[in-house]
């Protein structure tokens, strides 16, 4: 009576701490899926080039896509009892903590550098924006416009930045979405007292520097799980192995 009770705590404990194994797995996923194919996210549509922020999101996806097939590997050891299940399982959730350190480490040593591709690109973007000659650069525009308004914010550093754009009709002139206007046109003739000064690039550090902050977090949170689970995982195929012996 006392090891099936045992078995029973085990199996309860084993399968909360799945289940929220589980449940951050696919947040992770999720979170990575949304970044990727949002084709209204600005960084995303910057980095159609290098994919670099492109790379790192996929490695995320697959990531997340594993802890949930692990899981499903993890229920069924746990729920039968089967010992090389719990063993591959213990074992999996092993390398599945490597691989989220390497992870955390990728997203903090590669900040600058994908910081500098999105310096790089907007400074493109703006000297190109509202071109003629260019109309597939519409969508970027686009999402510039909709960055400008919604953060209040004009040009990389400050709304000097635009004097570089060759597109416009006279050198005063700033794209609609850095001032007041609701004029749906690309440039805009508005005093300065209505446009927005700050630049954007502070602001989209700060974006950047929220969703790592995020995307760590989960993996923290993983990481936590994992060496619980392994620990949890270890124990309960030793309590297997003892019982049967026992039973013999």
């Amino acid at each position: 009576m006392l090891r099936k009770s045992k078995s029973l705590i085990f199996k309860y404990f084993l399968n909360l701490m799945n289940g929220a194994f589980l449940v951050l797995g696919l947040l992770l996923m999720g979170f990575a899926a949304w970044l990727l194919l949002d084709r209204n996210n600005f960084f995303t549509a910057l980095d159609e080039k290098n994919h670099l922020i492109v790379y790192i999101f996929r490695i995320l996806i697959g990531t997340g896509s594993a802890i949930v097939l692990l899981c499903l590997l993890g229920y069924l050891g746990i729920h039968y009892e089967i010992r090389w299940l719990l063993i591959l399982y213990a074992v999996q959730l092993i390398g599945a903590f490597g691989v989220q350190v390497v992870l955390s480490a990728l997203i903090f040593t590669m900040k600058e550098e994908v910081l500098q591709v999105w310096h790089d690109e907007i400074d493109l973007v703006i000297s190109q924006y509202g071109s003629k000659d260019m109309p597939e650069d519409i969508p970027k525009w686009t999402i510039l416009n909709v960055l400008q308004k919604t953060l209040q914010c004009c040009g990389q550093h400050n709304y000097t930045d635009w004097i570089k754009n060759k597109s416009k009709e006279n050198s005063e002139q700033v794209p609609c979405s850095c001032t007041n206007s609701t004029l749906s046109k690309w440039f805009c003739d508005e005093p300065l007292n209505a446009t927005y000064l700050q630049g954007c690039e502070t602001k989209i550090n700060t974006w950047y520097q929220a969703n790592a902050l995020t995307l760590i977090g989960i993996n923290f949170g993983l990481l936590v799980l994992e060496v619980l689970q392994v620990s949890l995982s270890i124990s309960f195929s030793r309590h297997i192995k003892n019982r049967i012996y026992t039973e013999i």
